[in-house]
């Protein structure tokens, strides 16, 4: 056996493995797309989940040709949509101001919610 065969052989298994899991990829991007977008009927989602389990590479290549601008922009809306998810999270969360933190707390206090030690540990924090 010659070494340059067995290299050669596991360059092309190397190289099929990589474009298998390129076009899994590939799939797995569509069919989240199909499942996001809700201007798509229920049939039409089948029908291009058929074609896809039927005749993957022609199908795939097909929904990227006549679908791919709606792609990025359904992607785009839903990364802008989880952004402003998670900004409006942070704010609630961490709190805008910390006087205003401190004054929600001083509000606790004045009616015996918390303790003045309790008042006086989330001032401490609100300042830090």
């Amino acid at each position: 056996m010659d070494g340059t065969s067995t290299f050669g052989s596991v360059f092309l298994t190397t190289l099929w493995i990589f474009l298998l899991f390129a076009f899994l990829l590939v799939l797995f991007y569509i069919f989240s797309d199909l499942f996001r977008d809700h201007t798509t009927s229920g049939w039409v989602k089948a029908v291009w989940i058929l074609f896809l389990i039927i005749f993957p590479p022609l199908t795939a290549l097909i929904y990227l040709i006549a679908r791919g601008k709606g792609m990025q922009e359904r992607s785009a809306n839903e990364a802008e949509a989880i952004k402003k998810a998670q900004d409006e999270y942070i704010r609630n969360v961490a709190g805008t101001d910390p006087t205003e933190q401190i004054s929600k707390a001083k509000q606790l206090l004045d009616q015996g919610a918390i303790s003045q030690k309790e008042f006086d540990d989330l001032k401490t924090k609100a300042l830090s």
